[in-house]
């Protein structure tokens, strides 16, 4: 069982067939795929998905936070696996492929602000966009 499946059950979730089908998919990506590469993968492994399946699954796992959704200012949301890893992501402005990455500086540079402000940070998303240097 994978891990998106696993966290479904701790929820207590049901879970059927189709569920079970993308939250393989979904645990099995390595990049952040919209609903419709979702629906795309998960009806190669089963035909019968329906993409009104794929759309109500994905909405029931956001809602459950076992996944999160991003908007990388393509017109699409994109999906991946909610972890307690905090992470951040620069986005290829050539090819749309999403970069994951940690910098320690950032993150203590972004404590150092709040605190400068007068907040304690408890959260916040980063999101670079860029185009490749060899363009």
């Amino acid at each position: 069982m994978d891990r998106i499946e696993n966290l479904c059950i701790e929820k207590g979730m049901r879970m059927t067939e189709q569920r079970r089908v993308i939250a393989r998919v979904l645990s099995a990506a390595d990049d952040h795929p919209d609903v419709e590469e979702l629906y795309r993968r998960a009806h190669q492994v089963d035909p019968h998905i329906s993409i009104a399946t794929v759309y109500r699954t994905v909405r029931l796992f956001e809602e459950a936070g076992i996944i999160a959704r991003h908007d990388f200012r393509d017109g699409r949301s994109r999906y991946e696996e909610a972890t307690d890893h905090h992470h951040d992501h620069l986005i290829d402005m050539k090819t749309g492929k999403v970069v994951e990455f940690v910098d320690p500086e950032i993150e203590a540079l972004q404590e150092a602000i709040a605190r400068k402000l007068g907040y304690r940070l408890v959260d916040h998303r980063l999101e670079l966009y860029g185009m490749p240097l060899d363009d």
